[in-house]
């Protein structure tokens, strides 16, 4: 006659799925409940982690659209100290801090090709910049001129996808102005202006209008090509920084000291200049992490009051199944799956109405401009690492419950 560790073998390794299967179809109600229970929070989980990514993302991107990863200028100019006053004699000095005039990166072009070869860097601009009145008869505003050569600058703010008019080139004569200064002097693409920096002016003409998304920059900037703005700032051949764009823009701070160790200039991060900024953006990142836990505990808890309450219902078939030879290792299984189940089950769905969740808000909530406040997708990393989380915490919080199972006596559990 067959003993019990043969037949528990016979029943297959199927058995468990199909007691497992069949326990969550006898409560229909309660795994239904339970279910949704863990479809809403790892549909909370992924928007919230998809609303705060899609928000840092159009954060950073207006940020750093009109600014450098990495900017590179000459150092601050400093009072050197007085010299000390003989023994015995009295010494009446006042120190006043020196004012930082316009100065050009000394031997800037020996560093910017070596610039442009160190690893994780991707672009390298250097530029002139400075302030200037910029005029139309009789109207003038205060303005900030910007020199560069184009396609290098382009390459690190993408200045190409802020032409909101003309076309987007710089020739000797012309210039791009941001779209609010233009209006505030009342000039159009083709209209001509006179930048005066106070030693020196020049007629230039407008041939397209940039929307840097920033109202500030919209009414100051005016780009110019790199000559032309050294010859009106008195700077002849030099440029007053150097921008850098890095493969990674968490990485800046880290590219930025490093070489800070090698140059001598001042070199700066944006994350640096940006100091409230990435404390914001820190902020929002503990918090989806602590909604993030919390959410899961209300799963792990939900879950596994479900199954002991399913345990406790179940008491007579699992010593039957005891009974009949199926081993607490068995009991056990039936169990982990039933969380397993739940948990896959609710992630699956919890995703769907996510996507639900970020196209109602895509295409329901809208700015002054009636365009989506900002874009917002679900990346499968985050689908993947949430129906994950879900499937683990599925499978914990039915421990408890699997263990209490498999360590019932099958005498009392058929008894009672």
């Amino acid at each position: 006659m067959p003993g019990p560790s043969s037949r528990s073998a016979h029943l297959g390794l199927g058995f468990e799925r199909q007691v497992a299967w069949r326990f969550l179809l006898e409560g229909r109600f309660q795994t239904l409940l339970i279910v949704v229970g863990v479809a809403a929070g790892v549909a909370v989980v992924a928007y919230i982690s998809a609303l705060v990514g899609g928000l840092q993302r159009n954060t950073l991107e207006k940020t750093l659209g009109a600014q450098a990863h990495v900017v590179i200028t000459p150092p601050d100019e400093k009072v050197l100290p007085a010299w000390p006053a003989a023994s015995g004699t009295q010494s009446l000095s006042d120190t006043q801090a020196r004012a930082q005039r316009l100065r050009s990166l000394g031997n800037w072009l020996s560093y910017e090709g070596w610039l442009s070869e160190q690893p994780g860097i991707t672009a390298v601009s250097p530029l002139v910049s400075g302030p200037a009145l910029a005029q139309r008869g009789e109207a003038s505003r205060s303005a900030a001129l910007m020199g560069v050569e184009l396609a290098r600058y382009d390459a690190i703010v993408g200045l190409r996808q802020r032409l909101v008019a003309g076309q987007f080139r710089l020739l000797p004569g012309e210039a791009l102005v941001g779209q609010l200064l233009a209006a505030d002097l009342g000039l159009r693409v083709g209209d001509r202006m006179v930048l005066n920096t106070g030693s020196r002016s020049d007629t230039v003409r407008l041939v397209g209008l940039l929307d840097y998304g920033v109202r500030d920059l919209n009414r100051r900037m005016v780009v110019l090509p790199l000559r032309s703005a050294q010859s009106l700032l008195d700077l002849p051949g030099g440029v007053t920084q150097i921008d850098l764009r890095v493969a990674d823009v968490w990485t800046a701070r880290e590219q930025a000291a490093a070489l800070a160790r090698q140059l001598p200039y001042k070199v700066e991060s944006w994350q640096e200049t940006n100091a409230q900024l990435v404390s914001a953006l820190n902020a929002q990142s503990i918090s989806t992490t602590l909604i993030r836990a919390v959410v899961m505990v209300v799963v792990v808890l939900g879950i596994a009051s479900v199954l002991v309450v399913s345990v406790v219902q179940k008491r007579r078939e699992i010593g039957i199944l005891r009974a009949m030879g199926v081993t607490q290792g068995q009991i056990m299984r039936v169990f982990l799956l039933q969380g397993a189940l739940v948990g896959g089950v609710g992630a699956v769905l919890g995703n769907l109405l996510a996507v639900a969740l970020i196209w109602a808000f895509t295409s329901f909530v809208r700015g002054a401009d009636g365009q989506p406040l900002f874009s917002i997708s679900l990346p499968a990393s985050t689908a993947v690492q949430v129906s994950v989380m879900a499937l683990v915490a599925g499978v914990l919080a039915a421990w408890a419950p699997a263990r209490r199972a498999a360590r019932m006596d099958p005498a009392q559990a058929i008894r009672l």
